[in-house]
């Protein structure tokens, strides 16, 4: 997990940023991305990728990754600018936002994926990344952990769609959320598994109001 820091390091590159996002996949919510700079040599045992990790482990790993790294950001894009731009890039804008909020400044990112971002330090794109290099591990996980905390918290203004247990992605029970009770200001409206029922709130309404008099409605 340290060998593409390692390759970075031998480089003469001092300042080594793992990226990496949560969210692309919801139907609802914010796409969120973490950027994570270790001291050289740094290793946090049992650091890996987020989706391998159980939510109590992940929950340990945010505050050891945190107090660990030399500096760390968290980026987050709402569903608003999600619906704007389209998800790839709100994903790329959020990885950009992680690492202009660093403190340190990295001269190299580790990215997951295959996708660079439009940043002015060196960038070594990596498929998979977040199972190989622990600078991007520990990005997984700081941003998951982010976005589910946001997705917690959005429960409690929205309970009946249930986010505190599957986090805005597209379980069954979700779907089944969304088609009793229509999408939320938070859902993506672009997304399928949602658009779908918004031409049913759209459509127009005609409404009886007594004799020959009617009248339509855009709900």
């Amino acid at each position: 997990m340290l060998a593409y820091e390692m390759k970075a390091e031998n480089h003469g590159y001092r300042a080594v940023a793992g990226v990496d996002e949560a969210g692309r996949g919801p139907l609802a919510g914010p796409v969120v991305a973490a950027a994570v700079v270790f001291p050289p040599g740094m290793v946090i045992e049992g650091v890996d990728d987020s989706k391998k990790l159980s939510a109590v482990q992940r929950e340990q790993f945010f505050a050891q990754i945190k107090t660990a790294a030399l500096a760390y950001g968290l980026g987050i894009v709402s569903v608003e600018v999600i619906e704007e731009i389209n998800i790839l890039q709100a994903s790329l804008l959020a990885m950009k936002q992680a690492v202009e909020n660093c403190a340190l400044a990295p001269d190299l990112l580790l990215i997951d994926g295959n996708k660079r971002i439009d940043h002015s330090a060196g960038q070594w794109t990596i498929v998979g990344g977040d199972g190989k290099s622990q600078s991007i591990a520990a990005a997984s996980i700081l941003a998951k952990v982010t976005r589910d905390r946001i997705m917690q918290n959005y429960h409690a203004s929205f309970p009946q769609y249930e986010f505190n247990r599957h986090k805005g992605y597209g379980t069954q029970l979700h779907r089944e959320r969304i088609q009793q009770f229509g999408p939320c200001p938070i859902h993506r409206k672009t997304f399928k598994g949602v658009r779908e029922y918004l031409r049913i709130e759209n459509a127009e309404l005609t409404i009886e109001t007594g004799g020959s008099e009617f009248i339509t409605l855009n709900s």
